[in-house]
């Protein structure tokens, strides 16, 4: 079994190439190098033991191959997450408490890393995303322009939503970034970690980390109230009392921008409404309606021919969507009709945009489907394209033919 990290003591060579021991970071750093090496699109750098340092391309983990290291042991996990987690009493504290914890890691020259320690069989490992030093912008991320509109607005909450991986911190950063660039006003974030460093351009921005600079959301939250900024990103909505602070916030005429785990705009309401008891689930639906302002969901698909792009719906604040949100969706009345009616707004659904994904050649059919709100639908909406492509190749047609056959036996 193996025991928690301790950055006090001494680190010796995780690579065991037959060298001297090190009492620096030089070796991680090495294996973090060699693996970003890997290309290009390396989204997450996985250590678990058993396994070869690993890396995520485009969706898939990919082994690394590492002269002496062959494949990590639970020693060599321990002595990386020491490495990484340094000197941080309360990442060490958090980890012995609560199983894992969540700290930064800069690699000088390269990117700065999200990253995760956990345990997991008594033995530790470790989750680094990685995180550009350049900071996004609209064009680099290809972001719809009508989210654009967003930098403009003077108060309210905005929300970026998604699975874990799917690049709501960048949209955020992107966003964060042309606010920086277009306004001279005060913004205040709090993030867990920081990931994307803003310098101070038109506006001026103060980044606080969770735990280093503030105990929790809601304490950093309430004190930003007290500091006099227009925009606030609060990393992630984790609890009632963040969102109660931040519908506070918006209703007294900031700009709030937070983020959370859902997969789309109706779970995302869903979701807000649901923290709260039922004797005041009322209020605050009448409170969101009157305070949200934009929902912005996002979803990374494979792209034809690899790599992979991302996918954005748009749920904007409108009489007909406020509606939706104060008394609730139902038959006919849902916030998928709204999006879907909405294009003069600024409004996309998922399957919108998936199925002109497909029609341009972007996305396979077949992912398209699997990724999709509701197959059936886009199935329908798609009929007319796939005959055309059955008649520009009957070969293909005449093997889903075949295919249809062997099934139905």
């Amino acid at each position: 079994m193996s025991t928690t990290p301790n950055p006090t003591g001494t680190a010796t060579t995780v690579a065991t190439t037959g060298t001297s021991p090190t009492t620096t970071s030089s070796i991680t750093d090495a294996i973090l190098t060699a693996m970003l090496n890997m290309g290009g699109n390396v989204s997450d750098l996985i250590f678990s033991p058993g396994r070869p340092p690993q890396v995520e391309l485009s969706g898939q983990l990919v082994g690394v191959k590492i002269e002496g290291l062959p494949k990590l042991t639970a020693d060599h996990t321990a002595r990386i997450a020491a490495d990484l987690i340094g000197k941080n009493k309360i990442a060490i504290e958090k980890l012995k408490a609560e199983g894992s914890c969540d700290i930064s890691y800069s690699l000088p020259g390269k990117c700065r890393f999200r990253v995760n320690v956990f345990q997991q069989r008594s033995t530790y490992a470790i989750v680094m995303r990685v995180i550009p030093t350049d900071i996004p912008d609209f064009d680099t991320y290809k972001l719809p322009p009508q989210l654009a509109k967003i930098a403009e607005l003077k108060n309210g909450i905005v929300l970026v939503t998604g699975p874990t991986g799917s690049g709501k911190s960048s949209t955020l950063a992107a966003i964060i970034n042309k606010v920086n660039q277009d306004k001279a006003i005060h913004i205040v974030t709090i993030e867990d970690p920081i990931e994307f460093l803003h310098p101070h351009r038109k506006a001026t921005i103060h980044q606080r980390e969770l735990y280093s600079d503030t105990p929790t959301f809601g304490l950093a939250l309430r004190a930003a109230l007290r500091q006099a900024p227009k925009v606030i990103l609060v990393g992630e909505m984790r609890d009632k009392e963040t969102i109660e602070i931040a519908l506070e916030a918006a209703e007294t005429g900031h700009l709030v921008f937070s983020t959370l785990h859902t997969v789309d705009a109706s779970r995302t309401i869903e979701r807000i409404i649901g923290v709260f008891p039922l004797s005041d689930q009322h209020a605050i639906r009448v409170r969101f309606s009157k305070a949200f302002r934009y929902i912005v969901s996002q979803r990374l698909l494979p792209k034809k021919g690899g790599g992979r792009t991302g996918v954005i719906e748009i749920l904007v604040s409108t009489m007909r969507t406020r509606e939706y949100v104060e008394k609730g969706e139902s038959e006919g009345k849902s916030l998928l009709d709204a999006m879907r009616d909405g294009d003069l707004d600024g409004m996309q659904e998922f399957d919108q945009v998936i199925e002109t994904f497909i029609r341009n050649g972007t996305l396979d059919y077949e992912t398209g489907l699997a990724y999709s709100t509701n197959p059936g639908n886009l199935q329908l909406s798609l009929s007319d394209f796939m005959e055309d492509q059955a008649k520009a190749n009957p070969v293909a047609k005449k093997a889903a033919g075949a295919t249809e056959i062997e099934i139905e036996r």
